[in-house]
């Protein structure tokens, strides 16, 4: 029996489980591998003390950091994937295909995965141009013409992060309208290196080695154009990987685990949650290691006053 589990081996996950094993607390970490989304990419600039760090060195220094404190009462179960959280009394059971796990407490990091784009030459150019981490990979496209994919918040913001680097930015929106804050719409379009086109439906991504532009289509008169543009910056949801929980707590329209802010306690007693999988207002790694330090700090004090 466990005290606590935690799902997940990415920042969030790994933040928790050095807590919990510092706290002594008889737990686990469950994940397929380290890292998180951050692992493909080649430079990431955010990471708090980490200047310049590779994804694949990110992961390293993850799993290097738990391992470093897993003594004898953290496990670490690496290979595995969850396929269910139970609620079995007054405990937990979590499945993965290697067996059945109980627990006191569980904690959820599973993060979510970016709706990829799937169109020709998307998968092909992606980390050679195409990303989905403007914070990630912004600064590598400094003086570069470059083109933002999607109308909601995350592409505004994308927008406004890379106008601070780019020669150019270029939003492309599907729809007729906007579904960004229309405060935010007006800021961002009011660069003068900044515009925007709405009905432009992406149709390909178009390079040698690396990319050298798009095509899309105007969905109202069926005319194609072609974007020379050095970077492509896709902005078209996040999937939450939440699955697992089934109806066991309360999620959001969009799969995201509904929790409190100032402990990180979902609908279910016993279970949390940190990080992407959840719906705060912001998704980042640095983010989603502190509130999984909050959450770790709460699943403490609660095991410990029971």
């Amino acid at each position: 029996m466990y005290e606590c589990i935690i799902i997940g081996g990415g920042p969030a996950g790994t933040a928790a489980a050095v807590y919990a094993a510092r706290k002594k607390l008889r737990s686990a970490i469950i994940t397929k591998d380290f890292g998180g989304q951050s692992v493909v990419s080649d430079d990431i600039q955010n990471w708090i003390g980490s200047p310049h760090i590779s994804g694949q060195d990110l992961a390293k220094s993850l799993e290097a950091h738990v391992r470093e404190y897993a003594d004898d009462v953290l496990d670490i179960k690496t290979g595995e994937s969850v396929a269910r959280i139970e609620k079995d009394g007054d405990t937990f059971s979590v499945t993965t295909e290697a067996g059945t796990y109980q627990t006191r407490t569980v904690l959820i990091t599973t993060g979510s995965e970016r709706r990829k784009l799937s169109i020709p030459g998307a998968a092909e150019f992606e980390h050679k141009g195409l990303t989905y981490c403007a914070s990630c990979d912004g600064p590598l496209f400094t003086d570069k013409d470059v083109a933002v994919i999607g109308g909601g918040n995350a592409g505004f913001e994308t927008a406004a992060q890379l106008l601070a680097y780019a020669k150019s930015v270029t939003l492309l929106d599907y729809g007729e309208e906007f579904k960004a804050e229309k405060i935010t719409v007006d800021k961002v379009l009011s660069h003068s290196n900044m515009q925007a086109h709405h009905n432009a439906e992406t149709v390909e991504v178009i390079g040698d080695i690396m990319v050298s532009g798009l095509r899309y289509k105007d969905r109202k008169t069926g005319e194609e154009h072609t974007l020379d543009v050095q970077g492509i910056f896709v902005e078209i949801g996040q999937m939450p990987a939440t699955g697992i929980a089934g109806d066991l707590i309360e999620r959001t329209d969009y799969g995201q685990i509904k929790i409190d802010p100032r402990t990180q306690r979902s609908s279910h007693p016993g279970v949390w949650a940190a990080g992407d999988c959840t719906d705060v207002l912001y998704h980042q790694n640095n983010i989603a290691a502190g509130d999984a330090v909050r959450a770790m700090e709460d699943i403490y004090v609660s095991l410990h006053a029971s």
